[in-house]
């Protein structure tokens, strides 16, 4: 946008002024991000409203992303950086005597996410308006988020993530696009004698009101402006019913309080229902009101609509569209259900079974009759078609309705067009191992989009020294086309740019290393190795396989502290699901391994260890950029993609990985000599399954080295954790090593040695982390939606 720095400053002292009646310096940073946040809001404004208006006008077919999750971490810098202004910003706020980053320091991440399924979203949210495509999020407005986390005494503590306490200056409320959900009461059909349709009557439903909050999705430098829309809850009030009391109240603001509601008890599990319907229908009914102005035959709703389902969560998309082509625009069930097939579309996330969601037929029936009515239908008639073409067993395994469970997942494939893995061996997998059966029934419906990040975030913005070189080195044009980063490659061999690279390290490690002062109290030296390993914690990650390492190296150390080795920091960031207690017992023994090390003279500050708490996407991005090593250590065959592996590999952290997810492309790219590859890959793991010989205790007792190291959770080397130390053991012995983290020991202890010999030879360490940067341009999300764009939504660029 044009905008002079004078101009900016006279907008952002009288927006100041407007807002909160104070000069400059007696605000306090809230005050003034509040200013500046609103002040920004409102140069994004005309193009957000002009955007809506040429797709109304041209008829643009828009893809609407469903996703439960939406991670976008800090939107401040990103809106500034995307309308170009950053700099202009960051000057004039400084020659009003203003810290920039003081000020950015005081917006909230919005807890509207987890992991990579919420970051991947905000990703693409990003790079949908940064190519010119027309996109559209669909989502919750969590009050709460997942949770915030703190450590007490080791533990994992929980506490309410408020990050609305003062607002979220970039959204807009948007009433007269409020809409009614029905949930309960009992519907039955009845024929309407005109037209012989079967009309359904609803008898003592429940009608909740979805609110949509609006925020702006700013295009790189291209005056494109896509929305964000998440769905808040309301109580309707009406003639029949004005009066709730407090606990009824509270229940339905629960509805949109915490993502994922613990669903290890039956009300947690109904919540995550209710949830998922809500933000679905919401979405959808607006989706269906926006197509109907555009005054087409609603059977041609998909050429202009394009309804994308990220993962399970979303997938009753598939019957409410259904419900309302059928009961509310009055298509005939085979003409809705091809429309239907033809606008949605689902991307699966996991191969692991307890992540595609099963609901009970029973709480599906009593929560939304209406939907379970349709679904029983859709299974009906697809059972009646498969059944004159293929085996019967096989019919039978992909139902939607089977053993009393409501299957998600077979809902989002037998209503969708395509079904995308996110990298090439998840995609293969789903294809030959965890979706075969449906794979053999639509071969024509599967593909592959492998995952991608927003690099202006993890680049341009979290890491501006390696920016500051790469302008330097390759020039500007990187940072609007990111595969241009691939001109780096031309300076591999040189020294000089080597150099440069290395110090920009070196700034980001001593960033991190005042932030692990400033939060924990241990100092860490930023000449030692720093091995992150940042992820959702589960034990298919093998955070478990890290901690063994760490002891190993401790108990070498502690036999010898004269050992030669180059001293590490180990640094880990990852929340466990409240109800995942193996996974917080696992919290539990790093933090005391870290008391345990971190206190120890003996062993000369040769090892740190650092679990960081409450990760989000700000503390990712003080952590990605300062990563010497990045942990990519999942079971082969587990980790769908992963995206971490991306942001630190484009930030020239050297990977340990096994063949897992987007680790095997990323060993593509930069070739075999720049990545440590160590463990089984996927058909060792698949023969373990089908032979089923694998035996830890045999593994354990056979391996002296290992079984001094796993004895240390419970032979009280490791101080306060009888309990949790003991929960780790079983789980490798007793319970037989689900994920074969001893059987892939000894090669992650080789390729941790590698690591150890590559760091001491530094000209060899600066160029594969070169190499690395160099090739991080083509995990680009940009790349990646243009993919989605072309093959699976049918959308073109507006700009």
């Amino acid at each position: 946008m044009k905008l002079t720095k004078e101009q900016f400053q006279k907008d952002f002292k009288d927006r100041l002024h407007h807002k909160f009646s104070i000069e400059t310096c007696d605000a306090n940073s809230v005050e003034l991000f509040q200013s500046l946040g609103s002040l920004i809001k409102t140069y994004i404004s005309g193009d957000w409203r002009e955007d809506r208006l040429e797709q109304q006008r041209n008829q643009q077919k828009i893809a609407f992303y469903f996703s439960i999750e939406f991670l976008p971490g800090k939107m401040l810098k990103s809106n500034l950086l995307n309308l170009g202004i950053l700099d202009l910003v960051r000057d004039g706020l400084e020659e009003l005597g203003l810290d920039f980053e003081q000020i950015a320091e005081a917006e909230k991440d919005m807890a509207l996410g987890n992991g990579g399924l919420g970051r991947l979203a905000s990703c693409f949210m990003d790079s949908l308006a940064s190519t010119g495509l027309p996109g559209f999020g669909n989502g919750i407005r969590y009050k709460y988020g997942l949770f915030k986390q703190e450590f007490i005494d080791g533990y994992q503590v929980e506490l309410p993530d408020a990050w609305l306490t003062t607002g979220n200056i970039w959204e807009v409320r948007k009433d007269h696009e409020k809409v009614d959900v029905c949930f309960e009461g009992h519907v039955w059909l009845k024929e309407d004698k005109q037209t012989g349709r079967l009309i359904p009557v609803y008898e003592n439903p429940r009608i909740l009101r979805a609110v949509p909050y609006d925020t702006a999705m700013v295009g790189f430098r291209n005056e494109q402006v896509n929305n964000l829309r998440l769905w808040d809850i309301e109580i309707p009030e009406s003639e029949e019913r004005k009066y709730y009391s407090i606990n009824e109240r509270r229940q339905i603001q629960d509805i949109t309080g915490v993502l994922y509601p613990d669903d290890s008890t039956y009300e947690g599990r109904r919540l995550r229902l209710i949830q998922e319907y809500f933000f679905t229908s919401a979405g959808l009914q607006t989706i269906v009101k926006r197509f109907k102005k555009l005054n087409l035959p609603i059977e041609t709703i998909h050429e202009k609509i394009a309804v994308h389902i990220n993962d399970t969560h979303p997938s009753l998309a598939v019957a409410e569209f259904m419900r309302i082509l059928v009961d509310e625009e009055g298509m005939e069930w085979s003409q809705a259900w091809l429309a239907t097939v033809r606008t949605m579309s689902y991307t699966n996330h996991t191969i692991m079974s307890e992540a595609l969601e099963k609901w009970p037929v029973d709480m599906v029936k009593q929560l939304i009759p209406r939907v379970y009515q349709i679904i029983e239908e859709i299974d009906h008639r697809f059972v009646t078609e498969m059944s004159t073409k293929f085996d019967g067993d096989l019919v039978e395994r992909t139902r939607i309705l089977r053993d009393g469970q409501v299957h998600m997942a077979h809902l989002a494939i037998i209503g969708s067009h395509s079904t995308n893995g996110v990298a090439k061996i998840h995609s293969d997998l789903l294809k030959d191992v965890v979706l075969h059966d449906f794979y053999v029934l639509y071969p024509e419906r599967f593909n592959n989009k492998t995952n991608g990040i927003a690099l202006r975030r993890w680049s341009q913005i979290s890491n501006e020294p390696l920016s500051q070189v790469l302008d330097e080195t390759i020039g500007e044009s990187w940072r609007s086309d990111a595969e241009k980063i691939e001109l780096l490659m031309a300076y591999k061999d040189d020294k000089n740019v080597q150099e440069k690279l290395a110090q920009a390290k070196k700034l980001n490690k001593q960033r991190l290393a005042d932030y692990i002062f400033k939060t924990t109290g241990v100092k860490v030296s930023t000449n030692a190795i720093f091995d992150v390993q940042v992820k959702r914690l589960h034990a298919y990650k093998r955070q478990q396989l890290k901690l063994l390492h760490i002891m190993k190296l401790y108990l070498d150390l502690k036999q010898n502290p004269e050992l030669e080795i180059p001293p590490r920091v180990f640094i880990f960031g990852a929340k466990a699901a409240p109800s995942y207690y193996y996974a917080k017992a696992v919290i539990k023994v790093i933090n005391e391994v870290a008391n345990l090390i971190n206190n120890d003279k003996k062993i000369q500050d040769k090892l740190k260890v650092v679990f960081l708490p409450n990760y989000n996407v700000s503390l990712a991005e003080i952590i990605v950029p300062a990563a010497d090593v990045s942990e990519q250590i999942s079971l082969a065959s587990k980790e769908a993609s992963g995206t971490s592996n991306m942001k630190l590999m484009l930030n020239g952290a050297i990977t340990v990985a096994t063949l897992d997810g987007a680790n095997i492309e990323i060993k593509d790219a930069v070739g075999e000599e720049n990545i440590v590859i160590f463990g089984m890959d996927k058909d060792r793991v698949y023969q373990y399954y089908r032979e089923q010989n694998y035996n830890a205790y045999e593994v354990y007792n056979s391996d002296l080295t290992l079984k001094r190291v796993l004895n240390t959770f419970v032979d009280g080397t490791i101080p306060n954790i009888v309990r949790e130390g003991q929960e780790l053991f079983d789980a490798l012995i007793k319970y037989n090593d689900e994920y074969f983290t001893l059987a892939d020991f000894h090669s992650y202890i080789e390729a941790q040695e590698k690591i150890d010999l590559l760091y001491q030879d530094k000209a060899k360490w600066n160029k594969m982390s070169l190499i690395n940067t160099a090739n991080g341009g083509r995990f680009s999300s940009d790349h990646t939606v243009k993919r989605y764009a072309e093959d699976i939504w049918g959308i073109v660029a507006m700009k």
